[in-house]
């Protein structure tokens, strides 16, 4: 690693009498959510540089903290100076860690502490490993056991190495209680044991380049080896084979013996990334997300700050970890929104990435089939190069897209059911799986239907914890509200007009769509694919297992299937409601609409069977639907652009929003007009509100909101926390602030 030398400011003075040891003085920051620093004494024979993570008494409690400077003079009085208790030796953040986090925070306004702890993720990781130990077969043992006792010794036949508990029972297929038994009774002996992980072989497997894909390797290889800034936006159509590109730079930096890391928008596409990385490197990579155990997170913290994870993939808070030797970040599927944080910590993952690229003097790579208007803007001026695949590899075409007019559908087509697919899906659908191939209908929503509503009143049944309707999800056979959990049984009686049996479900979600296709197809096997439909990793990794092997015929799936995911036998898409997302007052409300339906479009016809898409609109003349159906994003993209810059909208202009809310109605209400009361009369910047939000209720918090404007380059941190000054936050309101807003909600 390479650690700052220790400095002090001047230690001379601070010398103790012969036989007195001498003692000196480090700021510390703390995993709290304030930015100030602690004073602490330590004693020089403690190994403490800059950067140094030390374990520090904290009022009544025991803290992590990070040594931000070392002083041979305090200003704390003698009597309340607390020393440091131990440092970390194997693991400290580096000079350019330590800049990237001041900049972070004052970036983004989230205290240093709190960006910190991002950083200190898995305090467990500096606590002593418990020792490890395996299972072998004793050597003489003649004993008497039980039947599923001799079942597990059997099982070790012709084996000499030990093995876990785990693997003996899952081998043998028995308890760990007959696994104990049999080490009671001396049949087992345990030995010492340690974890070998493999490493990712950089040659594992040999790659052919298409002449376009080559050109992109060779610039993304030569970036790894220049071992300087460079962001690059590589913009490939689905199929084009952009992961297997960037694979190669993963290979180059492991050749160089430096780290890597991929950024990811969901858990759900790595499922099939990790299977294409190990095909590629002989072995997976370690993985940070939120669904690791807190033993898996503490090893692999470990492994990644020891620097002897060479390759790490992860949810966008794998950024926040202290590489030793990281050489390359690749943020895949960089306009996905899900990158954007809302919730305690405000930061958008993929910008935080570009600046810790900097700060680290390393290449980043983004990456989509859509990329962001900041990201297209940033490369057309220069700031990023910019990359194309425009071409399917392996002789694959894009698949053709047709719109269809639901104007003129009837949705209640036959006996007065409803019918939430036109004619001409319907018949694509079932040509589709007559021919033995794969199709997947999209509508992004999940449940049942979005709205229960009384046809005696037109009463609706909404959260009684949030400005929302409840879901219908007739799986469960019950209400729920999708913003803060709330669920309900749908009443028997409505509680406006008392009319019994009354409540009729409106609208579609996929369960809804998932009803219809098994009518019109009985014998087809469906498959849904929605976050809520999966409890656990594995049943996620199963479905798409099945999937690939053919054994689903139709899936119903929401935004979770509209990228990464490679289908050969899937030739037909039929989106239910290409409209949803087209309104809302969201200025990328477009950029959106047309990021999601290019890649769930791009899910078909990734093999020798060309695509075909069906797009369900009531708007088919919007310019959306239109380039889409066109394949004309670079008009898209300067109509888009235009508009923005006619607004004075991002990423021409700068936006902040502050978020207030709290459980007391009025108080919320007086504190946010007293605050815009005192906003500073800056020309140039533009404050809006307060306004009660659209969501203006949240799990029982009410919400306000002010929308600040400014010009590209202003200081928009520096104008926040001179107005924010003015007022004091009370105890129960919660102040969220939000530079670059993605959600107006």
């Amino acid at each position: 690693m390479n650690q700052a030398p220790i400095l002090f400011e001047d230690n001379e003075n601070d010398q103790k009498s012969a036989g007195q040891e001498a003692v000196a003085y480090a700021e510390v920051l703390v995993t709290l959510p304030f930015g100030d620093v602690f004073d602490y004494r330590y004693h020089l024979n403690l190994p403490l540089q800059l950067g140094s993570i030390v374990q520090i008494p904290f009022g009544k409690r025991t803290l992590y903290g990070v040594v931000s400077a070392l002083k041979s003079a305090t200003n704390t009085p003698p009597n309340k100076i607390k020393d440091v208790m131990s440092v970390i030796k194997w693991c400290a953040l580096k000079e350019q860690d330590l800049a990237f986090l001041k900049w972070m925070s004052d970036y983004t306004m989230i205290p240093k502490g709190l960006v910190l702890k991002m950083f200190l993720s898995a305090p467990a990781a500096f606590e002593p490993e418990k020792p490890l130990y395996a299972y072998k077969i004793s050597e003489g043992f003649s004993g008497p056991l039980t039947d599923k006792q001799r079942l597990a010794i059997k099982w070790f036949n012709g084996k000499s190495k030990a093995y876990s508990s785990s693997e003996i029972q899952k081998g043998a297929g028995v308890s760990a209680a007959i696994v104990k038994g049999a080490l009671d009774k001396g049949a087992l002996t345990l030995v010492p044991f340690s974890t070998v992980f493999q490493n990712p072989d950089a040659d594992f497997l040999k790659m052919t380049y298409s002449p376009e894909q080559g050109e992109v390797v060779k610039s993304l290889s030569h970036a790894v080896s220049a071992q300087r800034y460079e962001a690059i936006l590589v913009d490939g159509v689905t199929g084009s084979g952009k992961t297997e590109v960037y694979f190669e730079a993963i290979a180059q930096a492991l050749r160089e013996g430096r780290q890597s890391v991929v950024l990811l928008p969901e858990i759900s596409l790595t499922p099939q990334w990790l299977e294409r990385f190990e095909k590629r490197f002989g072995t997976e990579p370690v993985g940070w997300h939120s669904q690791m155990t807190p033993a898996q997170r503490r090893k692999a913290w470990q492994r990644i700050a020891k620097g002897e994870a060479p390759v790490i993939v992860g949810a966008r808070s794998a950024l926040m970890l202290p590489y030793p030797n990281l050489g390359l970040i690749i943020v895949d599927e960089e306009h996905e929104t899900s990158y954007k944080q809302e919730e305690s910590a405000t930061y958008h993952a993929r910008d935080m990435a570009v600046a810790r690229a900097y700060h680290l003097e390393i290449p980043i790579v983004l990456v989509s089939a859509t990329p962001s208007l900041e990201s297209y803007v940033n490369a057309k001026e220069g700031k990023y190069t910019f990359l194309k695949l425009p071409h399917r590899h392996g002789g694959a075409t894009l698949p053709s897209l047709e719109i269809v007019d639901m104007r003129s559908h009837d949705k209640k087509a036959t006996q007065g059911e409803l019918h939430f697919m036109s004619t001409k899906l319907r018949s694509a659908l079932v040509e589709a799986v007559s021919k033995g191939e794969q199709a997947l209908l999209f509508l992004n929503r999940r449940g049942y239907a979005p709205l229960t509503l009384c046809r005696g009143c037109g009463e609706r049944l909404e959260c009684p914890h949030c400005t929302a309707w409840l879901v219908q999800h007739k799986s469960i056979e019950r209400l729920q509200c999708h913003h803060c959990g709330f669920v309900a049984k749908r009443p028997k009686t409505c509680p406006k007009c008392e009319e019994e049996d009354s409540f009729i479900a409106c609208g579609p979600g996929v369960e809804r769509i998932a009803e219809e296709v098994k009518a019109l197809l009985p014998e087809a096997r469906l498959l849904i694919m929605a976050s809520d439909a999966f409890e656990t990793t594995a049943e996620l990794v199963s479905a798409i297992e099945h999937i690939q092997q053919g054994e689903v015929d139709v899936i119903i799936g929401t935004q979770m299937m509209a990228k990464g995911h490679h289908f050969p036998k899937l030739t037909l898409v039929g989106v239910i409601d290409a409209d949803l997302g087209l309104s809302g007052g969201d200025l990328r409300a477009c950029e959106k609409t047309y990021q999601l339906l290019q890649q769930v479009s791009g899910r078909c016809g990734r093999a020798e069977k060309k695509g075909h898409v069906l797009l369900q609109t009531y708007y088919p003349d919007h310019p959306v639907l239109q380039a889409l159906v066109a394949n004309d994003k670079g008009t898209f993209i300067e109509q888009e652009m235009l508009m923005r810059k006619t607004a004075e909208m991002p990423p021409y202009t700068r936006l902040a929003a502050l978020i207030c809310s709290s459980q007391d109605q009025q108080l919320v209400e007086q504190w946010v007009r007293a605050l815009g009361r005192n906003a500073p009369r800056i020309e140039g910047v533009e404050v809006l509100g307060p306004a009660q939000a659209p969501m203006a209720i949240l799990r029982r918090y009410h919400r306000w909101r002010f929308l600040i404007r400014a010009p590209k380059n202003y200081p928009l941190q520096k104008y926040l926390k001179s107005w924010l000054a003015t007022l004091e936050v009370p105890r129960q309101i919660k102040l969220q602030i939000d530079i670059d807003p993605i959600s107006f909600m």
